[in-house]
């Protein structure tokens, strides 16, 4: 049985199922195993981490009486959270995704170049020339008014040479679809567009080594990582006519709303709302992009992740206008329909965050795959309904991403 508890609750003989929390809050490079070493819990307490889940059948329970959260309540706590975010969606004209695709392409490929190339002019010291990103940050948001989960979803497929680069990218178009969710002006939502495009700009001077990394970090590398938001807001400072948002978001998107973050431990109001705009789109694309030490996981998975760590973590407001920017199920979530097929998420409906547009290609009943059909839920004669979410992992498809994007690896 697994439960929600406390870090404070930990003791050695539980079972750490999971931590409550990114992995890029913690130094472990497993995140299941039994607690024998009391330098363990120590470090788990040192972290940002106030959260973890323990298998109460592999490992101790925590003591009668004591206060934990079952995995049904917390299910049900997440789907209240998540279905709020299903009111009032704003309609927005786009194009169909497939229409928009192959742009996408081409914004993804000149974008890493650009991002490329500063990073490179930011590790041979020189001073950051951020005006060559105002128009590459007014295509992305002109690709996102088309078809916001084109783009978005494209930036997620990267590979362990290019995260750093694509991340930035994939970060400023979330900027701007949660801009544009949130009703903000052109002026604002270009701001939060380039706040994206430089707000890991500070990693271009961590070693490769640590930042690719495939295991556990030492305290000293993992202190070398925290340090990036300073030393990217240093580096934009020497830069010309750096905009205050990009200065803000650079220094402040690892804050959290309870004081745990870092590097200035802002808390709640105190932390500005582009910075905790920041926050979600960027631990967003973090948790669903593979990584040299850990495998992505599913859209779908981690918006359900995020809602169990918004109390403390993220703004609750600014989470739901992030959820309805994308749909409770974004492109490229894996499904479970009621008719026993498998299904990846291509498009969202605009009449319901809850029933996308669902290619199926595998049947469950048969254990074979099927011929490819888009079944559009949204439609009043659409008998098929989502049965629930599907762990990729466990199907192991190796055109998982070729069957909702036609897209055939990276290409960038």
């Amino acid at each position: 049985m697994l439960k929600r508890i406390s870090v404070q609750q930990l003791t050695i003989g539980m079972h750490l199922k999971e931590f409550c929390g990114s992995w890029m809050e913690h130094p472990f490079w497993r995140t299941s195993f039994v607690i024998t070493d009391p330098n363990d819990i120590v470090s788990i307490l040192a972290s940002s981490i106030k959260e973890v889940w323990i298998d109460c059948s592999k490992g101790l329970d925590v003591p009668a009486g004591v206060q934990a959260v079952s995995q049904s309540e917390s299910e049900a706590e997440v789907d209240a959270q998540l279905h709020r975010a299903t009111e009032q969606v704003r309609q927005v004209q786009r194009v169909p995704m497939d229409a928009e695709l192959a742009q996408a392409v081409k914004i993804c490929a000149k974008s890493k170049q650009a991002v490329a190339s500063m990073f490179h002019e930011a590790r041979m010291g020189k001073s950051v020339d951020t005006e060559a990103a105002q128009h590459l940050v007014q295509e992305i948001s002109d690709s996102v008014s088309r078809n916001p989960g084109a783009l978005i979803s494209l930036a997620r497929l990267k590979t362990a040479d290019d995260y750093t680069y694509m991340h930035s990218v994939a970060v400023c178009a979330l900027m701007i679809s949660l801009a544009k969710q949130l009703s903000m002006d052109d002026t604002q939502t270009h701001a939060a567009g380039i706040a994206g495009l430089l707000h890991d700009l500070g990693k271009a001077l961590i070693p490769m080594t640590v930042l690719n990394k495939p295991g556990k970090l030492t305290d000293a590398e993992f202190q070398i990582v925290k340090n990036h938001p300073l030393e990217g807001y240093r580096m934009l400072q020497g830069g010309n006519q750096v905009h205050p948002v990009a200065l803000d978001v650079c220094l402040h998107h690892h804050e959290k709303m309870d004081g745990s973050g870092y590097p200035d431990q802002l808390k709640g109001d105190a932390i500005s709302l582009f910075a905790r705009m920041g926050a979600v789109c960027d631990v967003y694309d973090a948790i669903t992009s593979n990584r040299p030490y850990k495998e992505g996981w599913d859209p779908a998975e981690s918006l359900r992740k995020m809602a169990e760590w918004t109390k403390g973590h993220f703004d609750p407001t600014i989470f739901q206008a992030f959820v309805k920017s994308l749909g409770i199920y974004p492109v490229g979530s894996l499904l479970r329909l009621s008719s026993g097929r498998l299904g990846m998420v291509v498009e969202q409906s605009e009449k319901s965050l809850l029933t996308p547009l669902v290619k199926v290609f595998f049947s469950i009943k048969s254990n074979l795959r099927i011929v490819p059909e888009v079944v559009d839920l949204s439609l009043p004669d659409c008998t098929d309904k989502i049965a629930g979410r599907e762990d990729p992992d466990k199907w192991r498809f190796p055109d998982i991403n070729e069957l909702w994007s036609g897209v055939h690896g990276t290409p960038w």
